[in-house]
């Protein structure tokens, strides 16, 4: 089984159980090779209500690693969350393993402001 196929189906599982409301919306966390994208999701409706991703023109004009470059992007959705109103979300991180850039996202979201 591909590398890329078991991770498929450990976002399935935690998609199970992992859902976002408008009050509690679901932070996505998307990581490549290169980049690394978060979404604030409302699934009740289906809508995108914030997204920051390490393209965005501040974070990519910075120098650093990209586990900086993700902290910075953990801030920014933090930033966009807490002028929608939003102070708490669940945490989805997409079948990667909760550590590097996926940790660093979650730890500047939580420097942020937001609560999970």
């Amino acid at each position: 089984m591909s590398k890329l196929i078991k991770r498929q189906k450990i976002r399935y599982r935690i998609r199970k159980k992992v859902s976002g409301t408008a009050q509690n919306p679901r932070l996505a966390v998307f990581r490549s090779n290169a980049e690394i994208y978060a979404q604030m999701i409302d699934d009740v409706t289906g809508v995108t209500l914030a997204a920051a991703s390490s393209k965005d023109k501040e974070i990519a004009a910075q120098k650093g690693t990209k586990s900086e470059k993700a902290k910075l992007v953990g801030a920014a959705i933090a930033k966009k969350a807490t002028a929608l109103g939003l102070t708490s979300c669940v945490f989805d991180r997409g079948g990667n393993l909760y550590h590097g850039r996926v940790k660093s996202v979650a730890d500047g979201a939580r420097e942020g402001g937001l609560q999970f």
